[in-house]
């Protein structure tokens, strides 16, 4: 084997700024969802609007009351055990995990 030529500190530095000037990979930018301001306190605005606009709704579940009227679904939750209770809606599946009611028959 041939002997290693030796190189000075000051090459091999002008050799490593030569090399690599091509700029790092930008990743994508991924789009973020926002988080939605879901109201987590029923004040009296937003319980008029529920017993105006859910009692026209052909199917009702925590989902549809979070997505349509912005609450929480805990919210959510509460605002449909009442709205039975007061016989409003009618319940069509009550399972733990998915409440499903429909308007209540009127007579």
């Amino acid at each position: 084997m041939p002997p290693k030529q030796q190189i000075s500190k000051a090459a091999k530095a002008a050799a490593a700024m030569a090399g690599g000037k091509k700029s790092k990979k930008k990743w994508s930018k991924n789009n973020h969802k926002d988080k939605a301001a879901h109201a987590v306190i029923l004040d009296q605005e937003k319980l008029d609007r529920i017993l105006k606009e859910v009692p026209t709704y052909r199917y009702i579940s925590v989902s549809v009351l979070v997505d349509r009227l912005k609450l929480g679904g805990s919210l959510a939750r509460v605002a449909l055990k009442d709205l039975e209770k007061r016989g409003i809606i009618t319940p069509v599946s009550k399972h733990a995990t998915q409440q499903i009611y429909v308007r209540a028959a009127t007579e």
